[in-house]
């Protein structure tokens, strides 16, 4: 089961691995997530205040930031969970809380500790929790709102998955259940399989699509992106306008 001292362990990994816990004083800033699926005020809100965080007015690119923060936030606790106990919490939208930050990643609350399942398809049970309950209905709201495409959506939770994959190995290298062979077998299934191409041997992961990032100013390319694979600058480098 999960306890107090996972969570803790989790958090020190890094800050979009924190979580807390049990009551706050604070509770009423939070949330629960499900409101981003199913609150278009909620979702507009975040998609308004990430643009205006940005300096940008164009509502994809907006929308795009706060998608893949999230997919971020909820692999990194789900796959750091996993690798450390052999158990995927319950982190269904309605348990899960959250709130937005000035700078940085979402914070996240769980107001009591989540269940926990076990089994010998650890791959399958995150699946289930972060793909189907999460992202799906998440996926569907930001495109349906904001016009962002299935291939960015889907090159977006793939590319947070492999964000959570090399931080965990370098800050839990010697977790009990390594966290790439899961993601190994995530990335075989659909959705996120068709969203790019791992290769294992040197690790690396290329998206087929563009988070949109770089249309911010003064943004580049990350390193996965399909546009930084033909030749543009990574992200960090400033971006000649020949290549845009």
């Amino acid at each position: 089961m999960m306890t107090t001292d996972t969570l803790a362990q989790i958090s020190a990994i890094g800050p979009y691995f924190k979580v807390s816990s049990g009551p706050r004083p604070d509770a009423a800033d939070f949330s629960p997530l499900v409101y981003l699926h199913s609150d278009q005020r909620a979702l507009e809100a975040s998609v308004t205040a990430m643009g205006t965080r940005l300096g940008t007015d164009q509502q994809r690119v907006a929308a795009s930031t706060p998608h893949i923060g999230s997919a971020a936030r909820l692999w990194s606790v789900a796959l750091a969970a996993t690798a450390l106990t052999g158990e995927v919490p319950d982190l269904a939208p309605e348990r899960l809380w959250w709130r937005a930050t000035a700078s940085g990643p979402i914070d996240l609350w769980l107001p009591e500790m989540p269940a926990v399942s076990r089994g010998d398809d650890l791959p399958d049970a995150l699946y289930e929790s972060i793909v189907v309950r999460h992202l799906r209905p998440l996926d569907e709201a930001m495109h349906r709102h904001f016009g962002l495409s299935p291939k960015v959506l889907h090159g977006n939770a793939t590319s947070a998955l492999m964000g959570a994959v090399r931080t965990l190995t370098r800050r839990a290298p010697h977790a009990p259940h390594p966290p790439l062979p899961l993601a190994t077998a995530l990335l075989e299934r659909e959705p996120l399989a068709s969203a790019g191409t791992l290769t294992l041997d040197p690790l690396e992961y290329r998206r087929h699509n563009c988070c949109l990032h770089y249309r911010v100013s003064e943004s580049g390319y990350c390193d996965e992106c399909i546009l930084h694979c033909k030749g543009r600058a990574p992200r960090g480098e400033r971006v000649n306008s020949t290549t845009t």
